[in-house]
């Protein structure tokens, strides 16, 4: 009888400690990531990401695409409206497309290793192997971590990552604030070490053409791949050939402020607010040759947001040469203006310039003393200007005009 006593403890001290050493801890899984990032060559991968910045969570489609050496094309689509925004890097730089409205900004940039985003590999295993005092957890499927955010915004502090254990796949992240809300989630429907991608994947022309294309032929999201469509989209060109995206031809006097051409009717506007945000040297850009039309009314859209101390001074709307926009200048604490206007149909080059992760799409600073953040939503371009606001700010406004519809 104790002879069987003590075969039944051996047996249970080896199976717990056979269990022991099939379990990783904390330190294991970093070493792991470090070996998988740097081995890796390629990956694919797709969810949802929802902001829960406003009084209605917001969801968008999004799709990344990453090849070494430093080739990424992200598409972001608004579930709900069904557009869709790409940024794409490559050997000629950074861009963000706007496909449906033939837009193409130009970045001198090294994004996005100066700045990640939270549906990132690279971005996600940076900050889990940066922070010494990441938190840990082992779950039936998962490696679970949590960590500090390094978004370059104060509101985001914390971070949840959720990682498979066959193979170190993102499955979920969950960016709070400071006090514990979720304010951007993600989860990831499918990811793919390894993916081939065709040869104009990440060639900026291609992507303009295939994802309008394919809006007009299905009228759904513009982020399939391109190495899926026909040749015919790649003859298609822009509404003005002689303004291919991405070019560097100077199409008449150019307002510093941001980077867009006086040529057009829309930009006479800029005289209401005054000559406060003209400096030089921000960027060119070639406007389409096609024949203005009226542009339509969108109303006032204000942001729900507004540091404290600041109030709106006054807005006006301003309809000239069949061309509306809206000017809101705000004054207090910091003093800003934020120009709303529905663009002609055109392509663009702006350099220098910077791109700022604004949730829901990608924004673009230009100047130092007076900076401006430009960015465009539902067909509508929008400018905040402050020579004092700082940048968090300027994204918290932003952010917060977002599904806000005008007035």
């Amino acid at each position: 009888m104790r002879r069987i006593s003590w075969m039944l403890a051996m047996v249970l001290v080896l199976s717990a400690l056979l269990a022991a050493c099939g379990k990783k801890d904390a330190a294991a899984v970093v070493k792991d990531l470090n070996e998988v990032v740097g081995e890796m060559e390629s990956y694919q991968g797709a969810g949802v990401m929802t902001l829960h910045t406003g009084e209605t969570p917001q969801q968008y489609k999004v799709e990344v695409w990453h090849q070494k050496p430093s080739y990424y094309r992200i598409a972001l689509t608004n579930a709900k409206k069904d557009v869709t925004q790409i940024v794409l890097r490559n050997d000629e730089g950074v861009f963000v497309l706007t496909p449906s409205q033939n837009k193409s900004f130009r970045f001198q940039s090294d994004w996005p290793d100066n700045q990640g985003q939270v549906y990132l590999y690279e971005t996600l295993i940076r900050s889990i192997t940066g922070d010494t005092t990441r938190q840990f957890a082992d779950e039936k499927e998962s490696y679970v971590f949590d960590v500090a955010a390094n978004y370059n915004t104060h509101a985001l502090v914390r971070q949840k990552i959720w990682l498979n254990k066959s193979d170190y796949a993102p499955k979920q992240v969950e960016v709070s604030d400071s006090n514990a809300n979720v304010v951007v989630d993600v989860k990831f429907d499918s990811f793919k070490f390894g993916a081939e991608f065709g040869k104009d994947a990440f060639d900026m022309q291609r992507n303009m053409t295939a994802a309008t294309e394919e809006g007009n032929k299905t009228e759904t999201d513009a982020g399939a791949a391109p190495a899926e469509k026909t040749d015919d989209a790649a003859g298609q060109q822009p509404a003005n050939p002689q303004a291919t995206p991405g070019s560097e031809g100077t199409g008449g006097a150019v307002d510093g402020q941001t980077g867009v051409s006086e040529g057009t009717d829309q930009q006479g506007t800029q005289g209401a607010e005054g000559s406060e945000g003209a400096t030089s040297g921000q960027g060119t850009e070639e406007p389409t040759v096609a024949e203005p039309q009226e542009a339509e009314s969108f109303g006032v859209i204000q942001p729900t947001y507004a540091p404290e101390g600041v109030k709106l001074k006054d807005d006006q709307i301003l309809e000239e040469a069949g061309d509306y926009s809206v000017l809101l200048r705000y004054e207090g604490t910091y003093n800003y203006t934020i120009f709303e206007a529905r663009p002609q149909d055109r392509a663009v080059s702006l350099a220098p310039s910077r791109l700022v992760d604004l949730g829901f799409t990608a924004g673009m600073i230009s100047g130092d003393a007076l900076q401006t953040l430009t960015w465009t939503s539902d067909g509508v371009e929008y400018r905040i200007t402050s020579a004092d606001l700082p940048e968090n700010e300027m994204v918290r406004i932003a952010t917060s005009m977002q599904e806000e519809s005008g007035k």
